[in-house]
């Protein structure tokens, strides 16, 4: 079959990325970071406070997490306002036995509707991530900007007003963007965002009109979604792999300077009866290690920036 000659135009068909949104680096070369105090690991722990709608539409795809079968999918639903009334619970105990402070993912409408859950990361001195407006209102490619736009000015300004946090970070529903993604959250002030999944540390992205914005190292792999529920590991091999991820970053922060430890959780996931003692087992492990700094995104980024 021939390619069309369009194919062999494309004007960003170069080395390197086919797209301009950020420089092409190796991250070994790259200036070694110096984390505070010694450190040569930052534990970055982050909490996904999700809402699901019972009306979920499958258009233009479900997030993870989202309704199975027809409505009203009750299950579900219920065990998804289980992490949020009671899993969510468990960890914070699991957190504050070792005075973790962590970065919360919140939907605006979580905000909304429980009130008591942005009370009570502030009063842990967690961080809050902007995640979107909720998980029914995704951003994918094609979307109407001017509905992007008004999403994410939502979300942003709803949290902000809600938490009084300067919230600079975000997380997209399902890590999903559309090409404009990028320039409605510079718009918004954001500092920093989770979705892309492309490095080890945290990178300078370029958003499109204008405006920079950092993308942080937040796991797509070591989570208690994707190993558990997508992978379907046991709860065993989901503490091996936390450990075998420090581990192996650990020696290459001996040779190339500070790395970055990134563990999600989702309450209705981790914070389960039957599943909760093995969050604990790994996070008594990663706080027996040694040369580690624990810290929310946006203290890992200042610091981080400080050294650029």
């Amino acid at each position: 079959m021939t390619l069309p000659k369009e194919y062999l135009e494309y004007p960003l068909r170069r080395y390197g990325y086919d797209h301009d949104l950020y420089d092409w680096s190796i991250l070994f070369k790259r200036k070694p970071v110096e984390w505070p105090n010694g450190a040569k690991m930052a534990v970055w722990i982050t909490t996904e406070l999700e809402f699901f709608g019972l009306d979920q539409p499958a258009k233009p795809f479900k997030a993870p997490g989202g309704m199975v079968t027809p409505y009203p999918d009750l299950r579900h639903f219920t065990t998804r306002d289980y992490g949020n009334r009671v899993g969510i619970q468990r960890i914070w105990t699991a957190l504050d036995k070792h005075k973790i402070k962590s970065s919360a993912v919140v939907n605006s409408r979580v905000a909304e509707r429980y009130p008591y859950l942005v009370k009570t990361l502030n009063e842990r001195g967690d961080e809050i991530i902007a995640g979107g407006v909720d998980m029914s209102s995704l951003h994918y490619g094609g979307m109407d900007d001017a509905v992007e736009a008004t999403q994410t000015k939502t979300a942003v300004d709803t949290l902000r007003k809600l938490s009084g946090q300067k919230v600079r970070g975000w997380l997209s529903p399902a890590k999903s963007e559309s090409f404009n993604t990028l320039k409605h959250l510079a718009a918004n002030g954001i500092d920093y965002v989770c979705d892309w999944s492309s490095d080890d540390m945290p990178f300078e992205m370029r958003a499109p009109g204008g405006g920079k914005i950092i993308a942080m190292p937040h796991s797509p792999e070591i989570s208690d979604r994707k190993i558990i529920i997508d992978n379907k590991h046991s709860e065993d091999e989901f503490v091996e792999q936390i450990q075998d991820q420090f581990t192996y970053l650990a020696k290459e922060a001996n040779r190339f300077g500070g790395r970055i430890f990134s563990l999600a959780l989702v309450p209705y996931i981790s914070g389960l009866h039957y599943r909760v003692k093995y969050l604990n087992q790994a996070l008594d492990w990663l706080m027996s290690q040694k040369g580690i700094w624990v810290a929310t995104g946006s203290e890992i980024l200042d610091v981080w920036k400080k050294q650029q």
